[in-house]
């Protein structure tokens, strides 16, 4: 009972402090590389749009763990230095971008093809269609899968202990290397996840009812 409380409570605290910082910061900077490689392929701007096309297929091809030992440990052997941090962000923000790109391109493209013609019959410029009119309805119906990809971020965090970043799965390992408890710190670390991920599903059950009721109201 000693060990689980000690255990628990330093790996709660690894997720609070690293894990959700690690998946939060990689999810804001996935959405911003996603709208651009989104807008980029609706707008079919000429040659980035392949650009976005092969990135996104290197980055939804290959393992997330390969990303992550080529930008960590492959960049330092060709003598470019990051750190594991860093790698992780990264590699994090790269992967979950090309897989949010897709969702949003699809949302975006399911949004009537004659909002965007009264756009320009009312004066407005393409990014002020995109801003005020087609992005807001993409981004509603996307908004369960765009959700479901954070919740899959912050189980894959896990991966970074293998760059040596002090996250949550690293904190089990170590305590599991000096205690020798490997069955009751794998459970633990396994129901930490479990509640970080039920309280994400819990709010994106709430969002998913707001936008709802938005839509409905108009």
């Amino acid at each position: 009972m000693e060990l689980f409380l000690e255990s628990f409570s330093k790996i709660f605290i690894s997720g609070i402090i690293m894990t959700l910082p690690l998946a939060l910061v990689s999810f804001i900077f996935a959405m911003i590389i996603a709208i651009v490689c989104a807008m980029i392929q609706y707008a079919k701007v000429p040659v980035l749009k392949y650009v976005v096309q092969f990135y996104i297929w290197i980055f939804r091809g290959t393992p997330m763990l390969v990303q992550l030992f080529i930008m960590y440990f492959g960049m330092q052997s060709i003598g470019v230095r990051i750190s594991a941090i860093t790698a992780a962000l990264i590699v994090f923000s790269l992967n979950t971008g090309a897989y949010c790109a897709e969702t949003i391109r699809g949302s975006i493209e399911s949004v009537s093809q004659g909002q965007m013609e009264a756009g320009y019959c009312v004066g407005m410029s393409y990014m002020q269609i995109m801003m005020h009119i087609i992005l807001p309805q993409a981004f509603r119906s996307a908004f369960p899968s765009l959700f479901n990809n954070l919740i899959s971020l912050v189980k894959d965090t896990s991966l970074a202990a293998n760059i040596t970043v002090t996250e949550m799965f690293m904190q089990t390992e170590r305590i599991a290397g000096r205690t020798y408890q490997f069955m009751q710190l794998y459970i633990e670390v396994a129901f930490v996840y479990l509640i970080f991920c039920t309280v994400l599903t819990w709010l994106q059950a709430w969002g998913e009812k707001k936008l709802n009721y938005y839509q409905a109201g108009r």
